[in-house]
């Protein structure tokens, strides 16, 4: 194989695929990226078993097909190391790949083509096309609330659920809850269908797409998701299992509501996370007529205390939350105001923008 190539047109495409490759590996291959050329385009390919990101470059001038495996971050960092406007030369040389630009040389090991994997062919059988800022901002206004390696797996991961003419997101960790729905652009489905998809392919995905008009198609299988994004192909393999229903955990005929600047609220509860407890973060909210207060203390017998005034009127009420998921849902919602829907101590609050309707939130209580 040997090929000639700008710098600017490899390194895009391969910062986004080493994304997808993990760091630590139980097979070597795993670590590479799969670089094939044929005649005028050099296709790469990154996966972890559970995830799988192709590029397909046409500014490239294959002098000899050929496919090869190498180090994902290695030739990654070595096109990001080069200067600008940068030509590359690509050639392999018994078991190494030679990268040569001006006076710089260097050599990578490699790994036969033969020995990389590929995440077995499903037949899609449900496709849809959805706005890509929309869906964009989908994911991103959810993903946060996505669980890390919790035992219960199905919340490692995000609900998609297509209704009738809107998609919906549901992510939680059993702690917090996010949804938010988009319509669906010219299709309509029979039956409610749910898929669950892991969290390293919802964070790929998201990078993937931009805030550009336009759509995309995303498709179905009942062990796969893909979706074709320029000139990326993402395809992740799904979580098998049952969500829980989401609609039980949602708090109903809440009567205190609180309305409040967004952004003052979030500087309010970031002030008072400086001095709560560094494991358990949690932080007692007190609700008066017009007024909200927040205390945080630690160990080391350190205290915060701040207030903000908020549209409430209504009986007083104290109730305590973990400070970074209060933080994290006002770093997601766009709009100027939001409002608080409580009830009692023990109840969860239900947070929503004052404005946007297609978005909730739902942080469960702390006992302090």
């Amino acid at each position: 194989m040997k090929l000639i190539i700008s710098r600017e047109a490899l390194l895009a495409p391969l910062q986004s695929i080493s994304g997808v490759v993990e760091k630590k590996q139980t097979m070597p291959v795993l670590s590479n990226i799969l670089m094939v050329a044929n005649q005028g385009e050099l296709k790469l390919t990154g996966t972890n078993m559970e995830v799988e990101l192709v590029c397909t470059i046409d500014q490239v001038d294959v002098e000899v097909p050929g496919q090869i495996t190498v180090p994902a971050r290695k030739l990654s960092d070595i096109c990001r190391s080069l200067s600008d406007q940068s030509t590359l030369e690509l050639s392999v040389e018994g078991e190494r790949l030679h990268v040569r630009s001006g006076k710089s040389h260097f050599t990578l090991s490699t790994l036969p083509a033969e020995h990389f994997p590929n995440i077995e062919e499903s037949q899609q059988d449900i496709s849809m096309t959805l706005p890509q800022a929309d869906f964009k901002k989908m994911l991103e206004a959810t993903s946060f609330a996505m669980a890390q390696q919790d035992v219960r797996y199905y919340l490692n991961g995000m609900l998609l659920e297509m209704g009738a003419t809107s998609i919906r997101a549901v992510a939680t960790d059993g702690h917090r809850l996010a949804m938010s729905s988009i319509d669906i652009v010219g299709t309509t489905f029979e039956n409610t269908r749910q898929v669950i998809v892991p969290r390293k392919g919802i964070l790929e995905l998201a990078r993937l797409l931009t805030d550009a008009e336009g759509v995309i198609n995303i498709s179905f299988s009942d062990s796969h998701v893909r979706s074709e994004i320029g000139s990326y192909t993402f395809t992740s393999k799904l979580i098998e299992g049952k969500f829980p229903d989401y609609n039980r955990v949602i708090p109903r005929g809440g009567d205190k509501i609180v309305i409040a600047d967004r952004v003052e609220l979030k500087n309010m509860f970031m002030r008072a996370g400086i001095l709560s407890h560094e494991n358990i973060r949690g932080v007692r909210l007190q609700l008066s007529d017009n007024q909200l207060q927040v205390f945080a203390n630690n160990p080391e017998h350190e205290q915060a205390e701040d207030s903000l005034a908020v549209a409430y009127h209504g009986e007083p009420l104290q109730v305590g939350f973990n400070v970074g998921y209060l933080i994290d849902v006002m770093g997601v919602i766009n709009d100027e105001q939001v409002k608080l829907t409580l009830s009692n101590p023990n109840a969860s609050a239900l947070i929503e923008s004052t404005e946007e309707s297609n978005s909730l939130y739902v942080v469960m209580p702390m006992r302090l």
